[in-house]
């Protein structure tokens, strides 16, 4: 029979002025059964408010908002006071985030698994004896939200044919069109599922199921012949064998 410390429920905050930023955050915690979301709030001075009446556990927390920055907001919480996650798609504050002791810094687009890495490591600091990483049951993700223009959008993993990419850009090619977004392959490679996904080229990304047919040194998806880089021949001719597709 699980004790009380294991059934606790963690309570949340979601703070983010984008409100599909704040979707996907809700709609990663609605997948946890031990995670509890006592609010939602697009506006950082709203929240301070909130959290100033209302004593919660744990507050996921952009950076980057009008009015007042999520760095800011987390020196004025009361004390003591909750245990922060930022999120954000900016590496440059990590250094200055852990200075202000938060719990973990998740850059966008967060993973899944890498939010439940977050949420299970604050639940070992409330709890004695936290249930295991695996007890969350979890679905697993079937898309993922990107940077594009001013908003995050969420592409559907099934709909990628592949990604090319452009400098500091990523050129998302699906069934619907194109989508242009600031991201690198690394934070993409980190999201998509590896069983479904490969790297072929230092310039390309290809899904598997979307690949049509494959000679020598290349590979055709949605009629374009994308080359296979010498860096990545070998490994992409294991994950073809490994998926009994020749």
């Amino acid at each position: 029979m699980e004790s009380e410390n294991t059934l606790r429920k963690i309570s949340c905050v979601l703070i983010d002025d984008e409100p599909l930023a704040l979707d996907v955050l809700a709609d990663y915690c609605g997948q946890i059964p031990f995670v509890e979301v006592r609010g939602q709030f697009h506006d950082a001075l709203a929240a301070l408010a909130f959290l100033q009446d209302n004593a919660v556990d744990l507050v996921f927390l952009d950076i980057h908002m009008p009015r007042l920055t999520g760095l800011q907001l987390a020196q004025l919480l009361p004390a003591p006071g909750p245990r922060i996650v930022l999120t954000t798609a900016y590496d440059t504050y990590a250094v200055r985030s852990y200075e202000l002791g938060v719990a973990d810094y998740l850059l966008k687009p967060i993973s899944f698994e890498r939010f439940l890495q977050a949420v299970n490591k604050v639940r070992q600091t409330l709890l004695p004896t936290p249930a295991p990483l695996q007890d969350a049951s979890p679905t697993a993700p079937d898309a993922m939200f990107v940077k594009n223009e001013h908003r995050l959008q969420r592409v559907a993993f099934d709909d990628i044919l592949y990604i090319e990419g452009m400098k500091e850009y990523l050129l998302i090619y699906t069934i619907q069109g194109k989508i242009l977004t600031l991201q690198s392959f690394r934070r993409v490679e980190e999201v998509l599922p590896p069983e479904r996904f490969a790297r072929i080229h230092k310039s390309f990304l290809v899904s598997l199921q979307r690949i049509e047919h494959l000679e020598r040194g290349k590979v055709q998806v949605a009629g374009r012949l994308l080359p296979i880089g010498d860096t990545y021949r070998d490994s992409f001719a294991a994950l073809i064998r490994a998926h009994n597709q020749l």
